[in-house]
């Protein structure tokens, strides 16, 4: 009897020890979950920064700025913003955001404090960005080295400087973007379209706006003469006369990979800071599927807009 009492004992000091050692596994996984540092996810959002268009506007390259630090300045219509320090820094940064200040700093324009963002940021396009890509570009972004840059004010004339004219503006223009995914389509086709429309925002700076600042849409990715820092930003539509009609995918794959357009001029101004930064390092296969997406559109004759 007694030894059976023993086994019995030993037996539920097992299964204890079991349970606690199961937990304590648990609660690692959750916090490296929570966390989301796996080298995957590091390595996938390391690429989608590029993809995103981020190290181009969030680092002053002028200036010698610290990657992702911000102060960069957009000059538009309406003012001008500059652009914040993304880099994980406490106290400049977004040191003290949690992932969930993050998504839905990108999806919906709205900051930890609640103050809405201005549409200079283009959470507009960002909210149809999948909820795995977010996770993986938050991984990326708490392994940056934190810059202790201060992020400067906007300068913006009343009374657009007032934060409640940003919610106005949601309100009357702001439809998060819905899954782009055409079952009719190609996979390639359908990565393009994720590629141009929400990762790299292309129609943001691509499409005119109206005296408000909404795009307009009947005339989306066609150009327009008033971009940011007042330059032309060219009709990316299969429009022949006006537009890259008359490129093939190969000339808009070396456009994007290096630049030279298919007379031998090469881009300039931010379209080469966008090349430098971003498209030149996307995969062969997601460039394909950029210029699959972008020879599908829509072609918008734009006569008084400068072709690429």
């Amino acid at each position: 009897m007694a030894t059976l009492c023993s086994e019995l004992v030993f037996r539920d000091a097992c299964r204890t020890l079991a349970t606690s050692v199961t937990l304590v596994v648990l609660s690692f996984s959750v916090l490296a979950s929570e966390d989301n540092l796996s080298p995957d996810q590091v390595s996938r959002g390391a690429y989608l920064v590029r993809a995103g268009g981020c190290i181009s506007c969030h680092t002053n390259t002028k200036n010698s700025g610290d990657e992702l630090a911000g102060g960069v300045a957009l000059k538009t219509n309406f003012g001008t913003f500059y652009t914040p320090n993304i880099t994980p820094d406490p106290k400049f940064g977004l040191g003290n955001w949690s992932k969930d200040d993050f998504i839905t700093a990108m999806t919906k324009g709205v900051s930890p404090r609640g103050l809405h963002y201005y549409p200079a940021f283009p959470y507009t396009s960002y909210s149809g960005i999948t909820l795995t890509d977010l996770s993986d570009l938050w991984a990326y972004l708490q392994t940056v080295v934190p810059s202790k840059t201060r992020n400067r004010e906007h300068d913006l004339p009343f009374p657009l400087s007032i934060r409640l004219s940003a919610m106005a503006w949601k309100l009357l223009f702001f439809r998060p973007l819905t899954d782009t995914t055409d079952i009719n389509k190609t996979s390639e086709w359908n990565r393009g379209a994720y590629l141009v429309t929400a990762l790299g925002h292309c129609a943001e700076c691509h499409t005119p706006r109206t005296l408000f600042g909404a795009p307009k849409k009947q005339y989306s990715f066609s150009g327009t003469r008033q971009g940011p820092d007042s330059e032309v930003i060219p009709n990316i539509t299969p429009d022949p006369k006006t537009g890259i009609g008359n490129w093939n995918s190969t000339d808009i794959i070396w456009y994007l990979k290096t630049g030279f357009l298919p007379d031998g001029d090469v881009a300039g101004s931010s379209m080469a800071d966008v090349i430098d930064h971003s498209t030149s390092h996307l995969t062969d296969n997601d460039l394909l599927a950029v210029a699959t997406y972008l020879q599908s559109l829509q072609p918008v004759y734009r006569p008084k807009q400068s072709k690429p």
